[in-house]
């Protein structure tokens, strides 16, 4: 610990498919085979950067489920020091929690964006979605969540995933990634021993945490101009009920949004509650 270090308040982000030792979908799902093996790995990665977080001094840490339910980490196992928000009926979904008071966020088991060629598991927000643009900025969800973060100046000082994910994100916001597997293909990886990862995670967090005022925050624009495309005609024809949304094409619907906040809760109800 450092002595007389300024107490950090740092908000992580906890998504399933790219957790390392996670290698078929099954093993993100309830009911599907190995499922608590990774919970159990999901939650082992939050704990190493947690212990990382504390080793650097004095901190409040909040951790947000992230992954479909939003109930998969095991919450006992978590290290008593941190806050731990679960369930997904939240409006900000993978963010919900994040605001200005936050020194820095961290996104754990992230994955690409709907559509990248050998993105493990990759998707955004649902299988409904293929493809989402911010003022023309293609952006899967750590995108998206990097901007929510950026606007309220925070920045995202680490990011873990598959190499696909990790190659992309970085394309983006410039921050220490940590490459959990690697993605054979879309629903195949190559995986590293869940131990390793952690250390990875543990040494990645220290050496962010050192450069915390260097790392800059994401920022866009005032106004948000959405573009969101879905696999199916009947989002975009149903969307058009909400006043200033309008039809790009069949399954493209686009919103002018006046800050992230708006564009961010706007987004998730349209792939979320929105069925086809």
């Amino acid at each position: 610990m450092i002595l007389g270090a300024k107490q950090l308040k740092i908000f992580i982000s906890v998504d399933m498919e790219g957790i390392g030792g996670i290698g078929t979908s099954e093993m993100t799902r309830h009911g599907g085979k190995d499922y608590n093996v990774g919970r159990q790995l999901m939650t082992d990665e939050v704990n190493a950067v947690v212990k990382a977080i504390f080793k650097n001094g004095p901190s409040e840490i909040l951790v947000n489920d992230s992954h479909g339910d939003m109930q998969n980490l095991i919450h006992q196992q978590l290290d008593p020091r941190v806050v731990y928000i679960q369930g997904n009926k939240k409006p900000f979904g993978m963010v919900q929690g994040l605001d200005d008071s936050f020194d820095a966020a961290i996104f754990l088991g992230y994955h690409a964006r709907a559509g990248t060629p050998r993105g493990f598991l990759a998707h955004t927000g649902s299988g409904s979605v293929k493809g989402l643009w911010l003022n023309g900025i293609e952006v899967g969800e750590g995108g998206l969540n990097a901007f929510f973060a950026g606007e309220l100046n925070v920045p995202v000082i680490l990011a873990a995933g598959d190499d696909v994910f990790t190659t992309q994100f970085g394309e983006l916001v410039n921050c220490e990634l940590v490459a959990t597997k690697t993605a054979e293909t879309a629903q195949v990886a190559r995986l590293k021993h869940g131990e390793l990862v952690q250390r990875e995670l543990f040494a990645a967090t220290e050496r962010a945490l050192k450069k915390l005022k260097k790392i800059k925050p994401l920022k866009n624009k005032n106004s948000i101009q959405i573009k969101l495309k879905f696999s199916s005609t009947i989002q975009a024809e149903v969307l058009q009920a909400i006043p200033g949304m309008d039809r790009v094409d069949g399954y493209t619907v686009g919103y002018t949004a006046k800050n992230m906040q708006e564009a961010y809760s706007l987004i998730r109800l349209m792939y979320k509650y929105v069925k086809p």
